[in-house]
């Protein structure tokens, strides 16, 4: 029953860090486009910006997210690779096409040790009393 009850736990946890993941990307990615636009920065700053904003985006959701202490490194690579995923969903489904390469592998490695670093992290974090 322990057992169950700390699963259902780490997968609630779980699905509450891609949320709040996933509504920062997409405030950020808004509120980049703002700024390029606005003060004209050239192109080849939007994918370091992009991947700055993903793992902010993937850093937050863990700290925020995440409470339980033994396992925080491994929800964090799942929490990694599934927000990876999952944007690559939603901002492919916003840009009308679907474009798989090189690049979507680059992120899910990124993604994968920015949430095992993120989930180290939370777990480092003192609970509140």
């Amino acid at each position: 029953m322990e057992h169950e009850l700390k699963k259902s736990t780490a997968v609630v946890e779980i699905i509450k860090a891609l949320i709040i993941a996933v509504i920062l990307s997409l405030v950020l990615v808004l509120v980049a486009a703002l700024v390029v636009k606005l003060f004209n920065i050239s192109d080849g700053v939007i994918p370091i910006l992009n991947q700055v904003i993903k793992g902010v985006s993937i850093l937050l959701g863990c700290v925020i997210a995440l409470k339980s202490r033994p396992g925080c490194w491994l929800r964090g690579i799942i929490i990694g690779i599934l927000y990876i995923a999952l944007a690559f969903v939603i901002f492919s489904l916003l840009d009308g096409e679907f474009v798989f390469g090189l690049g979507i592998l680059n992120d899910v490695a990124l993604g994968s040790i920015t949430g095992m670093v993120s989930g180290i992290l939370a777990g480092l974090k003192k609970p509140r009393n």
